[in-house]
């Protein structure tokens, strides 16, 4: 690993351990009174962060989606589809998701929720999309597809040259 994956590795392992603790391991220590029952959970939920992070960066693209969709389901629970705010998407799991399955259950996403995806301007998604470096859903907004494979290229390939979007 390298020094970027290594510290992109730890980030995420973190965050991920401090969205389970806050949606799920805290709600238990409330209900149960205790955290002398929650601290083996809190303990093996440290590991599982790990492993968890592992699959979402490692190479097989199969377990990483099927990570990120374990995942939503346990920490975003709800009878509403998935939609998390355009902050969420610059977090380090948000642009974990956005590279591996692109946005949980959405086949187009609006402008707006492209732009936080991509860590770019609105306008930015629009000059994307005129020069056909986005794909327009018919139905309005880009396909979470093509958000996905642009967050995929090299860095350097996605970069306009001399236009700065942020």
């Amino acid at each position: 690993m390298d020094q970027s994956s290594t510290a992109e590795h730890v980030e995420l392992a973190g965050e991920l351990v401090r969205l389970m603790e806050t949606r799920i391991v805290d709600p238990l220590e409330i209900l149960f009174e205790s955290d002398d029952q929650v601290q083996p959970i809190r303990e093996r939920l440290r590991i599982e962060a790990e492993v968890w992070a592992a699959q979402l960066l490692g190479p097989d693209d199969k377990l990483a989606v099927h990570t990120v969709a374990r995942l939503i389901a346990a920490a975003f629970p709800g009878d509403r589809p998935f939609d998390p705010p355009g902050a969420w998407w610059r977090s380090a799991l948000g642009q974990a998701v956005a590279r591996r399955a692109g946005h949980p259950g959405a086949v187009a996403v609006p402008y707006a929720t492209a732009a936080a995806m991509l860590g770019i301007t609105r306008q930015g998604v629009h000059d994307l999309v005129k020069r056909a470096k986005l794909e327009r859903h018919p139905d309005g907004g880009v396909t979470t597809e093509s958000v996905r494979a642009r967050l995929n290229q090299p860095k350097e390939q996605r970069v306009p040259s001399g236009h700065h979007h942020h």
